[in-house]
């Protein structure tokens, strides 16, 4: 069952970083439901990419979504420009908030989720350990 209170609904203001503020949102295990928006600067790493690509705004965010954990997050993030293009990708740093940012966060209080190295992939992957002794999933 979910309980009300592990909903976190977020308004980031102009000028905040969209990662670093999500990130910086508590040293909880999190998904991202929602989030909607606009921002002035956008770094989005694109499928299959190594390097970010930096597209100055404005933009409306049109989907934001991923999981927080204490060492780390994994955003992904699809924008459109003023001329309606959409590009979507890996959520960087130095995503600027022009006007406003909406996102609902679900907060997991009784699950301890993290990163680590996967071998397989060459990232640091989300584990899911066992939830917390005392809390029912």
């Amino acid at each position: 069952m979910l309980m009300a209170s592990a909903l976190c609904p977020l308004r980031l203001r102009p000028g905040d970083d969209l990662r670093a503020a999500l990130e910086a949102a508590g040293d909880v295990s999190a998904f991202v439901l929602s989030g909607i928006g606009s921002l002035s600067r956008v770094r989005l790493r694109l499928a299959g990419a190594d390097d970010e690509t930096v597209l100055d705004g404005p933009v409306e965010i049109l989907t934001l979504s991923g999981t927080l954990t204490p060492d780390g997050a994994h955003l992904h993030m699809a924008v459109a420009d003023a001329q309606g293009r959409v590009v979507g990708g890996h959520v960087g740093r130095g995503n600027l908030v022009r006007t406003t940012a909406e996102v609902l966060l679900l907060r997991l209080p009784q699950w301890s989720l993290r990163r680590e190295h996967d071998p397989g992939t060459g990232y640091r992957e989300l584990v899911v350990p066992p939830p917390l002794a005392g809390h029912d999933h």
